[in-house]
């Protein structure tokens, strides 16, 4: 999901260049970029408990305190994300904005929904490598040397079940 047309369109672009570079093995068949502003529509795209995995890569980080509303992690969206994830699916988040860093890791830190997970358990997680240059962001912020910031959290059994 996303909400920016540009982006959206090239992704799609991508998508369909994979699909017909690994035609003979049938690679990126279950890939796809839809338009639509997650912090509205999430529940209408997914049910409850079919994500293994979320990511946000590199989210705007609306600096302006007045904007802060837009912020793609906040306590009622993690709620929405919360429902939409298995229990055990795992939230990446990496950004190249340490305050943006900090305030996704209070947030998630904060619901009792989602537990860190350890230092042990990233290091086995093939995942997380590709988190630092597989995006053109995250490539723009290695070729600058800058740095990142990365959270990634488990999605927990209801506690109040």
């Amino acid at each position: 999901m996303e909400i920016r047309d540009k982006v959206t369109e090239y992704v799609r672009e991508r998508c369909v260049a994979l699909r017909v570079e690994h035609a003979a093995t049938g690679g990126y068949e279950n890939i796809s970029c839809v338009r639509a502003n997650t912090m509205k529509n999430l529940p209408q795209y997914f049910e409850k408990g079919q994500l293994e995995k979320v990511f946000f890569l590199f989210p705007d980080p609306h600096f302006k305190a007045a904007n802060h509303r837009r912020r793609i992690i906040q306590t009622t969206l993690l709620a929405e994300y919360a429902y939409v994830m298995r229990e055990g699916g795992i939230l990446y988040t990496i950004t190249d904005v340490e305050e943006l860093g900090q305030w996704m890791a209070k947030y998630l830190n904060e619901h009792p929904m989602f537990e860190r997970v350890c230092e042990s358990d990233l290091a086995a997680d093939p995942v997380v490598p590709l988190l630092y240059t597989g995006t053109e962001e995250g490539q723009k912020v290695e070729r600058n040397a800058g740095s990142t910031y990365l959270n990634v959290f488990r999605r927990v059994a209801n506690p109040f079940a």
